[in-house]
């Protein structure tokens, strides 16, 4: 029952079984993303920050649970993928243009894993399937705010 459920959480309700699943999770995400940015209750960035941590620390642990079954970093594991686009976004202002341009870096940073994201994946067990998204979604983040402060100082 548990491992069933460990199971369903880190391929996120599925997604994970479909073919270029984690590109999948991550427009998932982004869709909940752009919910939480409408939704007044949750227009505090320390509510995503919040998420983030759960989620981040969730898939650490489902990802152990799940690979004896699933073998080392399956690709039916997707919570990384939601961790990484959640990290994107950080404290990034409320916008769509942001939120797409977040998701074409992050999926970019994922696949390709320049700079030290692919040694992370050498960390062991369920650290490692998510501190590669992790990095992932950190080098997005940076680059979302370059381009803000640099579309910010363009456009004064």
């Amino acid at each position: 029952m548990i491992l069933k459920l460990n199971k369903i959480i880190a391929s996120i309700f599925g997604i994970g079984f479909l073919k270029g699943g984690g590109t999948y999770a991550a427009l998932v995400t982004c869709g909940g993303i752009w919910l939480l940015w409408q939704s007044p209750a949750f227009q505090n960035p320390l509510y995503l920050l919040a998420i983030t941590i759960v989620i981040t620390l969730l898939g650490v642990y489902v990802s152990n649970k799940v690979e004896p079954d699933w073998g080392e970093d399956s690709s039916r594991v997707v919570i990384d993928e939601v961790a990484g686009m959640l990290i994107s976004v950080l404290f990034i202002p409320a916008n769509i243009y942001f939120l797409l341009a977040g998701f074409i870096l992050f999926r970019f940073f994922d696949i390709v894993k320049p700079l030290y994201i692919r040694k992370m994946e050498a960390l062991p067990s369920g650290t490692g399937v998510m501190m590669d998204d992790v990095l992932a979604g950190v080098y997005s983040n940076i680059l979302l705010w370059v381009g803000y402060w640099g579309s910010v100082t363009f456009f004064k």
